[in-house]
Formats: C-alpha cells, sequence, structure tokens
C-alpha cells in the first residue's frame, strides 16, 4: 500500500511539474526577433543564424527566432539598437560594443585607439575580468547579456591613395560610425571624419561623397568595397569590434530555467564559432584572404612598426581623453589585461 501510495505521489508531483512548465511555456512567443546590422553573408550576420538555429534545435523548436537585418526593426539605425532591446521592440540582438556605447559608455573601451595589439589582446578582455566586468555593466543597464562574438579588426580603405602616415590622412572624408570617440579620433589624425549608417555609406563609397571607411576586412570582402572605389587598404588594426550576444530581460525571464540555460549555452557556442569565422584568413601566418583581396586589384599596405607607432603618437591625446571618460579603473585593468596576455 505504502510502495502504492508513493508512485502515486511521484505520478502527481511529475504532472505538476509538467502543467507548470507547459503552463510556462503558454506565454513563449511563436517568434522571437533578433536584430542584426549585416545579413548572414557576414561572420556577424553568420554568427546570428547560427545561435537561432542552435536554440531551435536545442528546445525542439519551443524557441523560434527570425532573423532582422540592416537593424531594420529601427529603421537601420545601429546606435538605437540598445535602447530599442531594452524597451522590448527587439527580443534578441548581437550587436557591436561601438553601436551600443552611446547607452553604455563603458563599452567605448573597445574603441580606444591602438589598446590592442593582437587577438590575445582581445581574448584576454573579453575572456577575462574586464569581459565580466563589462557584462555586469550592461546587465545594470537593463539587458541580459550571454556571449561574446567579434567583427575584428578594422582597417582603413579609401580610393585615393595609400596611407603610410598620419599626414596622408589629412583631408580626406572618412565615414565612421555614430561614435563621438571616433569623431575624435579622426580628426586627431587630420581626416574629416563623416558620419553615416552603414546603409548609407555604401552609396556614398560609390558616389565619391566620401574618401574612405574603416571596417573589418570580413565586411570589406562581403560588401565588396573595392567595387566601390576602395582600392586602398591599410592594415593598422587601430581598434576591435567585439560583438555582444543578448536578449530582451521580460522575455528572458518569460523562459523556463532550462529554456534560459539552453539559449545561453547555445549563445555561447555560436559566439566561439563566429569568432573563428571573423578571423579566419586573417589570424594564419600567411593571412591568406589579404592575398584574395590584393587579387582583386586592390593595393594591401601592412605598416612597419615604426609606421604604426606615429599613429598611435598622434592619437594618444585623443587616448587620454576618452580613458577618465570611460573610466581610469577599468582602462587600467584592460592594459593590465593586455599587458599580462600569452
Amino acid at each position: 500500500m505504502k510502495k502504492r501510495s508513493i508512485l502515486k505521489f511521484a505520478l502527481a508531483a511529475a504532472a505538476l511539474a509538467s502543467a507548470a512548465v507547459a503552463s510556462a511555456q503558454t506565454n513563449y512567443k511563436p517568434e522571437y526577433k533578433m536584430s542584426l546590422v549585416v545579413g548572414t553573408a557576414f561572420p556577424w550576420g553568420k554568427g546570428g543564424e547560427i545561435w537561432a538555429n542552435l536554440v531551435r534545435e536545442r528546445t525542439q523548436g519551443r524557441i523560434n527566432i527570425k532573423l532582422y537585418p540592416g537593424v531594420s526593426l529601427v529603421q537601420g539605425d545601429q546606435t538605437r539598437e540598445f535602447t530599442a532591446i531594452r524597451q522590448g521592440v527587439i527580443d534578441l540582438a548581437i550587436g557591436s560594443t561601438i553601436n551600443w556605447s552611446p547607452q553604455v559608455k563603458e563599452l567605448n573601451l573597445f574603441s580606444l585607439p591602438f589598446l590592442m595589439p593582437d587577438y590575445a589582446a582581445i581574448d584576454a578582455l573579453t575572456r577575462g575580468d574586464v569581459g565580466r566586468q563589462i557584462f555586469s555593466i550592461i546587465d545594470r543597464a537593463g539587458v541580459m547579456p550571454l556571449a561574446w562574438g567579434e567583427n575584428g579588426y578594422r582597417e582603413i580603405t579609401n580610393s585615393k591613395k595609400a596611407l603610410r602616415t598620419p599626414d596622408d590622412l589629412k583631408g580626406l572624408k572618412i565615414r565612421v560610425v555614430g561614435s563621438p570617440l571616433f569623431l575624435d579620433t579622426f580628426t586627431a589624425l587630420g581626416a574629416n571624419p563623416t558620419q553615416m549608417s552603414w546603409a548609407d555609406a555604401q552609396p556614398a563609397l560609390a558616389s565619391g561623397a566620401v574618401d574612405g571607411q574603416e571596417n573589418p576586412m570580413s565586411i570589406f570582402t562581403a560588401a565588396k568595397l573595392q567595387n566601390v572605389g576602395q582600392k586602398n587598404v591599410t592594415m593598422w588594426g587601430y581598434v576591435a569590434d567585439p560583438l555582444v550576444f543578448v536578449v530582451n530581460k521580460e522575455v528572458w525571464a518569460s523562459w523556463t530555467p532550462a529554456d534560459q540555460a539552453i539559449v545561453r549555452q547555445a549563445a555561447i557556442d555560436a559566439g566561439k564559432e563566429q569568432v573563428a569565422i571573423a578571423r579566419k584568413g586573417l589570424d594564419e601566418a600567411d593571412r591568406p584572404l589579404l592575398k584574395e583581396i590584393a587579387a582583386l586589384g586592390v593595393t594591401i599596405t601592412q605598416l612597419t612598426p615604426q609606421e604604426r607607432e606615429a599613429f598611435v603618437k598622434a592619437t594618444r591625446p585623443v587616448y587620454d581623453k576618452w580613458k577618465t571618460q570611460i573610466g581610469a579603473d577599468l582602462v587600467t585593468s584592460a592594459e593590465r589585461a593586455i599587458a599580462a596576455r600569452r
């Protein structure tokens, strides 16, 4: 009799647990909106596709995610994306630290000119205490961060000439993102920085309204920027752009703990794969991607350490100014982590 009672109790408890899960899942949306700046032809967009597919597979279709590239959920204005996530206009996103820096000033850390000299430096920040601090800051700002991705080192291109010195930039109209730090950096180099969205940048390059731009080489190749006059590339690695996988907090709270764990792990797995895609052809010793680009009739300029140092020196006042604005303690922690990298 006792055994039968225990079995009945266990079955009832299981039924209640199943009912609770089913009840929670009735609050699930039939579709969740993921915001991306670019589509799946780019490593950034590919990361979104991988994440969405992993989530759908691992939740057995309970959570279905639709990609919205071109930041179409905020009319193409990538600087409004973070606010829209916080407000619930966007459910999930893989966002740029640059684009979200107007709302989260500490994200300007990654845009300090010449802070991160190599991939090991990026990893020292995103995989260490600094990355955890940044995630805590994003969380307090009202968005749930889950994992890191990467857009890559931003190299400068233009339609006029090879760039080897700061003087070579004087007077050039360079498209930049909507960040005061980028405006300060290019002004310090004597260029004429012109702020515009990525959607507006490509026609502006094609028409000659701007002379150049700065972006990772994966963006250069996927967007075929050589076809809009960008025949000169200078590999200067002045900033890198980590990406952040995030979820709106109300959406996050609506999922069961089990599904939260699935979505988080899927973001981590997708982030690792996305970083590898973003670095492909550039972190190998012979950098085969550069050979492919040069074969398209593009001049690739690789700076000597002395030439690069001239750019570092020219932008140092900008670095010092923004170190204070970002938070001197955070920047100092980043500098120490980079100095100790392996």
